[in-house]
């Protein structure tokens, strides 16, 4: 099993303050399929290393990623900007919530010396929310993808970004740098997302999604969701629907793992037969890429992932009509 270990219990602040009045849940004992092995190796090492030098965050150890010794084995780090506190309180994440501080300008710099040390063909940049920000921290997402750019010309870049809820001209800001795919999670179905995600709007977020392919149609565009937090079948495939109605290009699916008792609690496990079953659901609906398994998550095989998903609208522009 992998374990996190949490900043909080060193410096005893409250992690999710917000939670505390809760009552806890039963948290499920994993099935075989979810269990990963504690992380370890010198590529594992060096790679915390490097992230610790620069004074980054990652959204694996942040968000408690049960992929981190198998990613940062391999170098494979997502980097967490705008600091390590969120202004927003969705029930399924691990990371902090509260009042963040000031945006650290030497950030983008650093990030672009991190990814530049560990020497990443691909990158995944991604933040906590900033609803204290004016635009959202749109700004400082173009200025980390322009310093990647400088200083690893040949690395591609994928971000995913909040919301940028009543943060007008925030997309644009980001679309300008520009990244090589732009994510932006719907994280489950919209049923659910008064109790899972109720700082954010179900169809804004598709809405997003759409506005980026208006600017910019050879964009790459990616959503995910999780699955096990009590949605229907027929609700997944309708966000499915939804998706490709924004013409979203990737899809994830993977499952909700319960970060505390004070969490949402787990509904179910889903099969690993299920989420083939969604994959080939989500294939069918016209999706270039898809990734559904128990342990996907946004960044996991982002890499490979995004050279497939580019060979397969290759193959799209030359087959015949």
């Amino acid at each position: 099993m992998t374990t996190i270990f949490d900043q909080a219990a060193k410096d005893r602040r409250p992690r999710h303050p917000e939670k505390a009045h809760r009552p806890d849940t039963e948290l499920l004992r994993k099935p075989e399929w979810i269990r990963v092995k504690a992380p370890v190796g010198r590529g594992y090492t060096k790679t915390r290393d490097i992230v610790r030098e620069h004074h980054l965050h990652t959204v694996c150890e942040e968000a408690g990623c049960p992929n981190i010794g198998e990613c940062w084995e391999k170098a494979h780090a997502t980097m967490m900007i705008m600091g390590d506190t969120c202004t927003r309180a969705c029930a399924f994440c691990n990371v902090k919530t509260g009042l963040p501080g000031a945006l650290d300008a030497e950030e983008p710099e650093n990030v672009a010396r991190a990814v530049e040390k560990l020497g990443l063909a691909h990158v995944v940049i991604t933040s906590v929310d900033r609803d204290d920000l004016d635009d959202g921290g749109a700004a400082h997402f173009a200025a980390t993808v322009s310093a990647i750019r400088a200083r690893s010309p040949k690395t591609t870049i994928e971000i995913l970004t909040p919301d940028f809820l009543r943060k007008d001209g925030a997309v644009e800001i980001v679309m300008k740098a520009p990244p090589d795919v732009y994510n932006h999670n719907l994280e489950t179905v919209p049923r659910l997302y008064a109790e899972v995600r109720p700082g954010a709007r179900y169809f804004h977020s598709l809405r997003l999604l759409d506005q980026v392919k208006r600017i910019d149609p050879a964009m790459f565009t990616k959503s995910g969701i999780m699955v096990g937090l009590g949605e229907e079948r027929t609700e997944v495939l309708q966000v499915m629907d939804d998706l490709r109605s924004a013409d979203v290009d990737f899809l994830t699916i993977g499952q909700y793992l319960q970060p505390t008792p004070k969490h949402h609690r787990i509904d179910r496990f889903v099969a690993p037969d299920e989420f083939e079953s969604y994959q080939r659901q989500a294939f069918g609906k016209g999706f270039l890429m898809v990734s559904a398994s128990p342990l996907t998550r946004s960044s996991y095989h982002a890499g490979d992932d995004f050279a497939r998903l580019r060979a397969a609208r290759a193959a799209l522009l030359v087959s015949p009509v």
